[in-house]
Formats: C-alpha cells, structure tokens, sequence
C-alpha cells in the first residue's frame, strides 16, 4: 500500500545561527518556510521521517524539533491567519 499524504508541520527552537541555517536548509528541500524556524509540507510518512532524521543530526544539546502530521480530518479544522503560502496545491485552508 502506498504511503498516505499528509500535511506536516516541521518547527524549530535552535539557539546557534550557524544550526538553525543548516537544519532550515534541510527543511527547505521538502517544504515551505511558513514563519521563521515553522515550515509545511505535504509528505507521505516515509520522506517526512528521512526529513526529520536529517535535521536532527544537526542539533546540539538544547535543541529542539518537531514534527506534526495533519490528516484530513485535522486539516478541515485548520486556520490560517494573515498572509501565509499555500501548501495544499493552492488551496486555502477553511474554518472551523
């Protein structure tokens, strides 16, 4: 069975300037830089853990990531605020 699609959301806490631009370089592979150390992607499962494995081998002691997958329940419960790039093939997101 093919790996499902979802909305992941990758974030950051990196103290070091030189980290953070290494692990948001990673992350900017895959996905959209939505706010400073925030980014979305749409990943299946698979690439969304090789993404996270290698920005965690970047961070030091007192660094933090995380990684939120969003089904489409979730998803239709979404809000978005202001300006923001899409990363649902152009689509916005709807309220509650």
């Amino acid at each position: 069975m093919a790996d499902a699609v979802m909305l992941t959301v990758l974030c950051y806490d990196i103290s070091r300037a030189s980290v953070r631009r290494r692990v948001s370089a990673v992350l900017e592979v895959e996905g959209v830089r939505v706010q400073e150390s925030v980014f979305e992607a749409r990943l299946p499962r698979r690439t969304a853990r090789r993404l996270a494995r290698e920005a965690a081998a970047l961070l030091e002691d007192g660094d933090s990531l995380r990684i939120y997958a969003i089904g489409a329940d979730g998803l239709r419960r979404c809000e978005t605020f202001g300006w923001g790039p899409p990363v649902l093939d152009g689509a916005a997101y709807t309220l509650l």
